[in-house]
């Protein structure tokens, strides 16, 4: 069996096919009510490599025809390397590209390269890009600029938070972005066309990984000549080139005639930052896509509706939870964790304040991806339970607060993304239920988007509302980079040599099931010792102007506007 069908074997066992961010994209207004991304179903199979439309754009003439009208908000940054949400990567993966791309039907697919051969032991990758790949200028692309790109993004000085996390599987990766080496050991410039990659082990999940932005090529020749402001016209090589970007007010995307893949068919997308009420916008004719909030989801789900034929809901690997520094008192103590989710009732919350528009999270792994299991893996509603597991703890309450052994109030705050006079709807519900059940008062935070993603980054938040939108269908993409006491993402200091153990060995593991297996027993401790407090696996509620042709909700972020059309 060749190299690359021994993989493509190995792909199709694990479902081991990507797709981007967010992952690395975290979700932080995931249950506001406001516009947000979201994701369908699919069903992942093996690599391909028919990815385009059908031929090549040449630059000389465009077909591309009709304008569509989205919502959108500022992205916190346009470079591939640094982006952590998924605002950003909203238009990053429009704009840009890598060596491999996700389909809509979640395949990973050849996008810069035109064939990639894998050695036996499945620790070697070797790349061979097509002839016909351009930046938006025109200047060709070669294997220097992909080189270059990894290196980047790997590099010491740029201090990328999720490098690692995607591409500290190369040889050499890690000791170069702590600068202990000069150049990365497994990344190869062979010639013009040809990068091969050696890892530092077999790891089946590898080419899913490259399609994360972290392995987006950049123009190093626009990055050296204007580096504090290259990203406010960014030279890439994806499907649309940014037309314009006002803050504040819309971005324009224009289709790039010369995309290897073929032109897209949809000229112009126009990106509104501001302006109100999506669905109000949707009704006037100023916008073709609006997301359905729960204040107005009863009257899309009414067949006598206008709003009702125009209406979809698609699912999406995204899970909102609560996290814990456990490094940080009074969380330190597993039982002041258990205690807190056990007082919560998610099921009530999801029900009576969202109308059933998101569904209660059953565990860390969502419905529809490899290594779900069935059952209800969190902690139930139980007030007597949780009382006992705080008088387990360390800590006694007095006054509505925690107090340590030695007599120091401990004060919990949550930080959370907002800028209202209140807390987000069901935060305030939790935080009812804390007082009532447990006698504990909790403090709330609120602070910008970038804020938040820098302060968790750095460790520095006690308790935080977050969410997690997986970069591609493998338990990988959330249980290890997550939970690993190693991990970069490991945001919450949470450490267990058992966890550490299991999610190490299905890194290597190739036997499917084998490695299904391994990570359902780290689900499983992973919950119980509620490092996280998983609340709501999501849907995306929307309705469709009837012009727009092939709309679909990724479960995830990927490349989808070049199989868009609008008919008007």
């Amino acid at each position: 069996m060749t190299g690359q069908n021994r993989l493509l074997a190995i792909l199709l066992g694990v479902l081991a096919v990507a797709v981007l961010v967010v992952g690395g994209l975290s979700a932080g207004l995931l249950l506001t009510g406001e516009d947000s991304d979201s994701g369908s179903s699919g069903s992942p199979t093996g690599i391909t490599t028919d990815s385009g439309n059908g031929g090549s754009g040449n630059g000389d003439s465009s077909s591309a025809t009709g304008r569509l009208r989205l919502g959108g908000a500022d992205p916190v940054t346009l470079d591939p390397h640094l982006a952590t949400d998924a605002s950003s990567a909203e238009y990053i993966v429009e704009i840009y590209s890598g060596l491999v791309t996700i389909s809509p039907d979640l395949e990973i697919q050849l996008d810069l390269a035109e064939s990639v051969d894998i050695s036996e032991d499945g620790s070697v990758y070797t790349f061979r890009l097509r002839d016909d790949i351009l930046f938006h200028t025109g200047r060709r692309v070669t294997a220097e600029d992909v080189v270059y790109s990894i290196k980047r993004a790997a590099s010491r000085e740029l201090q990328s938070t999720v490098a690692l996390a995607y591409l500290g599987d190369i040889l050499g990766a890690r000791e170069y972005f702590f600068g202990i080496a000069d150049d990365i050991e497994g990344l190869e410039l062979v010639d013009d066309r040809t990068i091969r990659f050696t890892l530092d082990a077999p790891k089946p999940f590898f080419l899913a990984k490259l399609t994360y932005p972290t392995a987006f090529v950049v123009d190093q020749q626009q990055i050296e000549s204007n580096p504090r402001n290259w990203t406010r016209n960014p030279n890439g090589t994806g499907p649309y080139e940014l037309q314009e970007w006002r803050l504040g007010e819309r971005i324009v995307l224009q289709a790039n005639s010369r995309y290897h893949l073929g032109e897209p068919p949809l000229k112009e997308i126009l990106y509104t930052l501001s302006g109100g009420s999506a669905l109000t916008r949707f009704e006037n004719d100023e916008l073709d896509i609006a997301f359905i909030s729960v204040n107005d989801i009863d009257r899309a789900r009414d067949p006598g509706s206008d709003l009702n034929p125009l209406y979809t809901v698609w699912p999406q690997f995204t899970i909102s939870y609560f996290a814990f520094n456990t490094e940080i008192a009074p969380f330190d103590d597993v039982n002041v964790r258990r205690a807190l989710g056990l007082s919560i009732d998610r099921t009530k919350i999801s029900e009576v304040t969202f109308s059933n528009m998101l569904a209660p999270a059953t565990g860390i792994l969502a419905p529809g991806l490899p290594g779900y299991t069935e059952g209800d893996k969190t902690f139930p509603f139980d007030p007597d339970a949780a009382r006992e597991a705080l008088a387990a703890s360390k800590y006694t309450v007095e006054e509505g607060r925690l107090v340590d052994p030695d007599g120091n109030p401990v004060t919990i705050v949550i930080t959370e993304v907002g800028g209202g006079a209140e807390a987000r709807i069901d935060t305030q519900a939790f935080l009812e239920q804390w007082r009532t059940e447990l006698g504990i008062n909790v403090e709330i935070r609120q602070t910008d988007f970038a804020t938040f993603l820098a302060e968790q980054d750095a460790k520095q938040l006690q308790m935080f509302n977050a969410g997690w939108i997986m970069d591609y269908p493998d338990p990988e993409d959330i249980l290890d980079l997550k939970f690993h006491s190693a991990s970069e993402l490991n945001d919450m200091g949470y450490e267990n040599a058992e966890v550490d153990q299991l999610l190490e060995d299905a890194r290597v593991e190739l036997d499917p099931d084998a490695r299904l297996a391994l990570y359902a027993q780290a689900e499983e401790l992973i919950i119980q010792d509620a490092a996280w407090l998983p609340l709501y696996f999501s849907q995306s509620h929307v309705v469709v102007n009837e012009a727009v042709q092939g709309w679909f909700e990724p479960p995830m972020v990927i490349p989808r506007l070049r199989f868009i059309t609008v008919d008007r």
